[in-house]
């Protein structure tokens, strides 16, 4: 009888939603606080849209560098243990072969076979350096990309959650009139991105959306006092 070709689907951008959410709720909420603070002691929305604007730029700057730097730091981190690595095959031979059996050991092979494979890795040392670096170091070899392309991303979410708050202060002329609709344009994105973030995550989009939603309000909501304190100083 003929079977079906069994088929697996995994998620594999995991990095890139991480910095997508890291940039697209700092977006959805510092800017939204300013804007909101702003709009008790200014009269005209431009004044608004010209404050919220500057601080879209500013923090797209600030998280896009943020993220690059710790990109560069994942990767100098994991060089720097690669080269401990290579090191300690050579000067300390037995005990990395030590190492791995005990790694393996723990994955339930017995001793003479995690022993046995342990020291078949003498004869391929990157594969041995790999197979440390993945199993006693818990580190992942960071793609070269991911340097110029997390920073980016951050920074790119930060600015599109960033014009949404901000979206109604240019459409509208009063700040009175403009604050509600920015409130409903801030929550209604909040819902939009924690669904999609659920989505593409296996998270229940529902509940990734409601808890998008309270963790970013809430934090809206403390930024804007925040922001409210400061401005009526």
């Amino acid at each position: 009888m003929p079977q079906t070709a069994h088929i697996e689907h995994h998620f594999r951008s995991s990095e890139s939603i991480r910095d997508i959410v890291i940039g697209m709720s700092d977006g959805l909420t510092v800017p939204f606080a300013i804007a909101a603070g702003l709009s008790g002691v200014l009269a005209a929305t431009h004044l608004v849209v010209t404050a919220g604007l500057a601080e879209i730029v500013a923090g797209s700057i600030s998280m896009g560098l943020g993220g690059y730097l710790a990109a560069k730091s994942d990767a100098d981190h994991y060089r720097a243990e690669r080269r401990r690595e290579e090191r300690e095959i050579i000067d300390l031979p037995e005990a990395e072969v030590a190492e791995v059996a005990t790694i393996l050991a723990g994955y339930g092979l017995d001793s003479k076979t995690a022993h046995d494979v342990a020291e078949s890795f003498k004869e391929r040392p990157k594969e041995w350096v790999d197979f440390m670096m993945r199993y006693e170091l818990d580190l992942a070899e960071p793609k070269p990309e991911r340097i110029v392309r997390s920073p980016l991303t951050i920074g790119g979410a930060y600015a599109a959650g960033g014009i949404i708050p901000l979206f109604p202060y240019f459409l509208v002329g009063t700040v009175q009139g403009a604050l509600p609709l920015s409130i409903v344009a801030t929550v209604t994105a909040l819902f939009v991105f924690g669904w999609f973030k659920g989505h593409f995550t296996g998270a229940y989009p529902l509940t990734s959306a409601l808890q998008t939603v309270l963790v970013g309000g809430l934090a809206a909501a403390a930024a804007f006092g925040l922001a409210k304190l400061v401005i009526g100083l």
